[in-house]
């Protein structure tokens, strides 16, 4: 039940490097919270794993975006531009941190 966390540090290099693309389009200075993470994916007619990308801006709301493949394959081309922010916004408050 208990095991080891395998850490696969060139997933971690992925997972940073989307860190700096996101803060670079969303001009996110470096104390704003940007958190990237690859989750499994059991949903019927998704893919196995997909990469979920949360941020805070200065006003306190939170946004969100997800792309449908692992950390890895995810490019500098699958974050949003930066006129579809408003979009991102995570109001929901579902899954939340």
């Amino acid at each position: 039940m208990f095991g080891r966390l395998q850490i696969d540090m060139g997933n971690t290099q992925c997972l940073e490097q989307i860190e700096t693309w996101v803060r670079d389009r969303f001009q996110l200075s470096a104390d704003m919270i940007v958190l990237v993470s690859e989750l499994q994916n059991s949903t019927p007619g998704f893919p196995e794993k997909e990469t979920v990308v949360l941020f805070w801006l200065a006003s306190d709301e939170r946004y969100r975006f997800r792309v449908f493949k692992p950390a890895c394959l995810v490019t500098q081309n699958d974050i949003p531009i930066r006129w579809l922010l408003p979009s991102l916004l995570d109001d929901s408050g579902e899954n939340c941190c």
